[in-house]
């Protein structure tokens, strides 16, 4: 029995694709959004992808070009399904590796036609593709367990001073960035001239991964906060150990999934929490990022712009319950550096 992933977000047109399908004695696996069924591909290991191309979080674009950064010879078949009828659409994921694409409304004896005709050549591509494999290497366990250790190794290093600019929203990306030393925000202006941190990273993070990944521009850009040093990684040389090294990949999933979340979290708190809520909350983000060895007594050497900006609220009004966080005793601040006296209670606030 054939396993089918259907990755679809309109609950009545998924229940409705994986009724078709058991009825047809398929086993199915189900995904509400590309990052559930992008998950659910690489640990279930389907025999065929159904996946709309319209989806949140990732689109079916991401989805499929994740899934074909793969050293395997024969690709899972990927049908795209799609409401939209513009033949650049349709022709950008043929050119991407789909195998099929059907276009809603569809007929069930259309989607059933297309499973069958690409599970029959994906079967032929199979058992021609066998061969007696000379025994090679043992790869290196410290290898699969560290696979992006060489790619930072021998790298160009640049110094970057403070409120320098790494990358500016709208620019291509050239390289990937890794954070030897220091703290990088992630930002955006609207259309008011407000500043909103989109993200924060610091040692041993990668920066710009993701418009690399999708092959888009920057979305937002990158600023040094204080001094920070960086290695340089050719954007070929990124491409080159992901399509080769089946245990990247899988990091580079837990990465991106990982920033999504974060993202998620980030953007709900700032469109429902309270004031001192979300102040309790970037506190704590940001003390977590400079408390690195897990030194309580580390400080936040943090502007009250970025804090303010990585809240999503007013500078001003920032400040106003930085000082009720003090006349509390649940912060100290000493020359300009915050330090947090009461994490028990800040962690109560922020949940």
């Amino acid at each position: 029995m054939a396993t089918i992933l259907v990755i679809e977000d309109n609950q009545a047109i998924r229940e409705n694709i994986v009724e078709i399908l058991e009825m047809a004695d398929y086993h199915v696996l189900e995904a509400a959004d590309g990052k559930q069924g992008l998950l659910l591909a690489e640990s279930q290991h389907p025999d065929l992808i159904v996946c709309d191309l319209s989806l949140p979080i990732l689109d079916g674009f991401v989805v499929l070009q994740m899934l074909n950064r793969d050293d395997k010879p024969c690709k899972v078949p990927f049908i795209l399904l799609t409401a939209r009828a513009e033949r650049a659409e349709i022709r950008k994921g043929m050119d991407m590796g789909a195998d099929d694409y059907i276009t809603k409304p569809f007929n069930p004896s259309e989607l059933l036609s297309s499973i069958e005709c690409q599970l029959r050549k994906s079967s032929h591509a199979k058992i021609s593709s066998v061969k007696v494999q000379p025994p090679g290497p043992i790869q290196d366990p410290a290898q699969e367990a560290e696979p992006f250790k060489n790619l930072i190794k021998d790298r160009n290093i640049k110094t970057i001073k403070s409120k320098q600019i790494i990358y500016q929203e709208g620019n291509h990306p050239s390289y990937l960035y890794f954070i030897l030393k220091g703290m990088v925000k992630t930002y955006k202006i609207d259309e008011d001239g407000k500043e909103f941190i989109s993200g924060l990273f610091n040692e041993g993070d990668f920066l710009g991964y993701i418009p690399v990944l999708e092959k888009t521009r920057y979305s937002d850009t990158a600023e040094a906060i204080g001094q920070v040093v960086l290695a340089i990684i050719p954007i070929e040389d990124f491409e080159e150990l992901t399509v080769a090294n089946k245990h990247a990949r899988e990091q580079i999933i837990r990465m991106l999934t990982h920033s999504i979340e974060e993202k998620e979290v980030q953007l709900l708190r700032v469109a429902y929490d309270s004031l001192r809520k979300r102040a309790a909350d970037t506190l704590l983000t940001v003390f977590n990022k400079y408390n690195i060895g897990g030194d309580s007594n580390v400080g936040i050497k943090f502007s009250r712009g970025n804090l303010a900006a990585l809240a999503g609220v007013a500078k001003e009004s920032f400040a106003r319950t930085l000082a009720d966080f003090r006349d509390e005793h649940l912060i100290d601040i000493r020359n300009g550096v915050i330090y947090l006296l009461d994490i028990g209670k800040l962690n109560q606030l922020s949940n």
